[in-house]
């Protein structure tokens, strides 16, 4: 019974830790179609409300202009789902990123352009929070 009460507190207490933000922020997404004009991500896990945002990138993986944005909750998000604001082809590389929901003017609202402030990227130990994925 002890080992019962011990192995549902740890569960409970990762949950809760889990849930509050602590994880370390990460996007998992595979290649996919988007001939339903939608990017999806199998799993977010993001450190506060924010957006899974997706820019066009190549082969320098750097991020490009902004092709579609989802709304995030703080902990993990499953199967998040980007409706496409622009036709994206088969080959073409899609860079799936969190930004923060921070500096703008209105919550609520993603109000990021290319290079600003507004509901920008977050990043890990410097390092940005993305996936990148291939369009089929």
């Amino acid at each position: 019974m002890k080992l019962l009460v011990l192995t549902t507190s740890i569960l409970l207490t990762a949950g809760a830790g889990f849930a509050g933000g602590h994880a370390t922020p990460m996007v998992m997404a595979s290649d996919q179609t988007v001939e339903n004009g939608v990017v999806s991500a199998e799993t977010v896990v993001a450190g506060e409300n924010g957006w899974l945002v997706v820019h066009r990138t190549d082969a320098m993986m750097k991020p490009g202009p902004v092709v579609g944005h989802a709304p995030l909750r703080a902990g993990e998000n499953a199967d998040v789902a980007a409706i496409l604001t622009e036709d994206v082809k088969a080959g073409e590389m899609l860079m799936l990123m969190v930004h923060a929901e921070t500096g703008g003017m209105q919550t609520g609202i993603f109000e990021y352009t290319l290079g600003a402030k507004e509901d920008g990227p977050i990043r890990v130990e410097d390092k940005l929070v993305m996936n990148v994925v291939t369009a089929q």
